[in-house]
């Protein structure tokens, strides 16, 4: 997903170009490196979902949303996507914005929200990737 100044809600994409200033064409591209892309893992929504809530995909702002859970990496783990190379750089904060889809979620999500990468190497980044722990 990409946010753009024009809409106020995520675009869904099947593919994004990153470089070391972020995702090309999102809003916070060249803003803050460290927190250039969310990773979000589907794990997040099914939490929700055990609590009742369904939300559409890319409520929680989300980047990218994954199949496996990252948020037990630690800063500084690198994962290669496509073509790109991510670096954990911090564990997501809460937003206050997440309230406003249900005002349950900041408390859920506390520890599970997302994770943000920095861009390492350049590279183009499509839906079903493989996603590979690099050492």
């Amino acid at each position: 997903f990409i946010s753009t100044n024009e809409s106020n809600t995520p675009i869904p994409k099947d593919q994004i170009t990153v470089d070391k200033k972020g995702i090309q064409k999102d809003k916070h591209y060249n803003t803050d490196i460290a927190r250039s892309i969310l990773i979000t893992s589907i794990q997040s929504y099914e939490l929700l979902k055990g609590h009742g809530i369904t939300v559409p995909y890319s409520t929680l702002g989300e980047n990218m949303l994954i199949d496996y859970n990252p948020y037990h990496l630690p800063i500084g783990a690198q994962l290669q996507v496509g073509e790109s190379i991510l670096e954990i750089s911090q564990n997501c904060t809460l937003c206050s914005h997440l309230a406003k889809a249900d005002k349950r979620l900041p408390k859920l999500l506390k520890n599970d929200r997302g994770i943000f990468g920095k861009v390492v190497h350049q590279g183009t980044i499509k839906e079903g990737d493989t996603i590979y722990l690099l050492d």
